[in-house]
């Protein structure tokens, strides 16, 4: 069985996109030239490496600012006979925290995937260019209707540490709105506390959360990812743990840099 470790990661990310607060949310957790690094184990083995890069510089789209910000992942070790190389990522407005552009080249064993996904937040449409192989020539172009301030699976994560988390309360959900892969997903995210974890860049006060998932094949049990997030100022995401139908899978920070705040 192929498991693409890699790519539970960005699971993991849907999951949290688009987070509808009811209002605009004001950064003071990110900026530009940050780079998360973290490692993915699968059992007893280091299986997969993943970033979070968002660019030194502020890029330029329908004339607003914006954050270039790209999501890695490669497999490692033995695992490498599962060859997986994917480049996730969005161009999200500075300002108001929504994206103009996303993007995804998918190289997983023989299987490739170029796509770029243009959104129209004022006509509510997202235009979909599927490329060749090559990622060349575009194969394919549709439209799909959209709702307002919709977000990607990078940006929507990006968003998510925005928001103002000290009141939520044990049980409490937050609504999911996310556009991915033609689809609009409604999905919701239970609140389920504080904890304090111990990391390799230092120990954090955390709040923890478990998307509520559809039903697959791939992941066993209720509520089997967990998402751990710090409570502080930069809010990054330090662990993601999911329980798989074989084994369990942690996904663990290993370096931080460029914080916003120190």
């Amino acid at each position: 069985m192929q498991i693409r470790i890699t790519l539970l990661f960005f699971i993991s990310l849907i999951m949290l996109t688009g987070a509808d607060t009811g209002s605009m949310a004001r950064n003071e957790a990110f900026s530009h030239g940050e780079e998360l690094t973290f490692k993915v184990k699968y059992l007893f083995f280091n299986a997969a490496e993943a970033k979070m890069v968002t660019s030194p510089e502020i890029q330029q789209i329908n004339n607003r600012p914006a954050y270039k910000i790209d999501v890695y992942g490669k497999t490692l070790s033995i695992f490498k006979i599962f060859k997986v190389k994917d480049n996730w990522g969005t161009l999200l407005d500075t300002a108001k925290l929504i994206p103009h552009r996303s993007y995804r080249h998918i190289e997983e064993g023989n299987y490739r995937k170029h796509e770029i996904v243009d959104f129209d937040h004022r006509g509510k449409k997202a235009n979909v260019k599927l490329f060749d192989r090559e990622n060349k020539n575009v194969v394919e172009t549709q439209s799909y209707e959209i709702p307002p301030n919709v977000q990607d699976m990078v940006s929507g994560f990006y968003q998510l540490r925005t928001m103002d988390l000290s009141r939520i309360k044990p049980g409490e959900t937050v609504n999911i709105k996310g556009f991915f892969d033609k689809e609009i997903y409604n999905l919701k995210l239970i609140f389920e506390g504080k904890e304090k974890l111990d990391t390799r860049i230092g120990s954090y006060e955390t709040y923890k959360f478990s998307p509520i998932m559809p039903n697959n094949k791939l992941f066993s049990g209720d509520n089997p990812i967990k998402v751990w997030i710090t409570d502080d100022k930069n809010k990054i995401p330090v662990k993601i743990k999911a329980n798989l139908v074989v084994g369990a899978l942690d996904m663990e920070i290993t370096e931080a840099r460029g914080l916003r705040n120190n």
